[in-house]
């Protein structure tokens, strides 16, 4: 009798078990898992309520994520009959969390270079720009029109960014130390640390629209940064061999007008935290 009941026992416990995994299993389906630094505005930022359609970031009570990128994972995710959800990653833990598949697309801002398709593979671009330089209002450098204006300068960008690596092509440049993130760099151009950063039209309408003190230099035709290898777009990154994500991605994107960008992009700065 005994033998029995533990018999039956364990045969519940199994069917408990099973379950349970096809439950959480059935979960995974119905969510969009997106990575994004959260801390990158206009595209990704973090704000403490769901208000102008932020969305709540995984194991983050209190915490929702905003901007750019997560109105476009939206739509995905809209598009897919899925919930989306915001997995805050640092910016260097994104392509591993990607392939790893703690996330399933990658949003955040990011440029689909030749380097990081090594790692993962990139949808449409959903969004393209142009590079600019961000500098103190009121210093030498506000009215200047092309690179060879930032000769001696002290020049930064984000760390491993295609705006970190392009300030090699600025003559007699000095090239300062890498910043982990957009709020650091603001921080170190306002203390004096830095003369400018290297950023794009996004970041320049979002710092001029949050701060009295910085200011976006654009430069004349011809005497700005040379743009390769499609590093002024932004695309969504999908891990490698996935091509059923990656075409339902695209489809989304090809849906969505330019003009149609440009209004979810005022919204984003629009809506921005002033603090970002």
């Amino acid at each position: 009798m005994k033998k029995l009941f533990k018999f039956v026992t364990f045969v519940f416990i199994l069917l408990s078990l099973c379950a349970c995994s096809k439950t959480e299993e059935k979960a995974d389906e119905d969510v969009l898992k997106v990575g994004m630094e959260c801390g990158y505005a206009p595209f990704n930022w973090t704000q403490i309520d769901d208000s102008n359609g932020a969305v709540g970031i995984l194991d983050a009570e209190g915490q929702f994520a905003g901007g750019y990128d997560v109105y476009m994972a939206q739509k995905v995710a809209d598009a897919l009959g899925k919930k989306l959800v915001i997995v805050k990653t640092e910016w260097d833990g994104l392509p591993p969390a990607l392939k790893s598949g703690k996330i399933d697309l990658i949003m955040a801002g990011m440029s689909p270079t030749p380097d990081r398709a090594k790692e993962v593979q990139f949808t449409n671009a959903y969004w393209k720009s142009e590079y600019v330089m961000i500098v103190k209002r009121g210093s030498v450098y506000e009215n200047a029109k092309s690179l060879d204006d930032f000769k001696g300068a002290k020049i930064t960008a984000q760390l491993n960014t295609v705006h970190y690596d392009i300030i090699d092509q600025i003559n007699g440049v000095e090239k300062m130390e890498a910043q982990s993130s957009f709020p650091e760099l603001r921080v170190a151009l306002q203390s004096g640390v830095i003369d400018g950063y290297v950023a794009e039209v996004p970041e320049a309408k979002s710092v001029e629209s949050a701060t009295d003190d910085l200011v976006s230099v654009s430069f004349d035709e011809g005497k700005g940064f040379t743009v390769t290898d499609n590093s002024n777009e932004v695309a969504c990154a999908v891990k490698i061999g996935n091509d059923e994500l990656l075409k339902k991605v695209n489809e989304v994107f090809d849906g969505i007008s330019e003009e149609q960008r440009l209004e979810i992009m005022d919204k984003a700065i629009e809506s921005q935290p002033a603090n970002e």
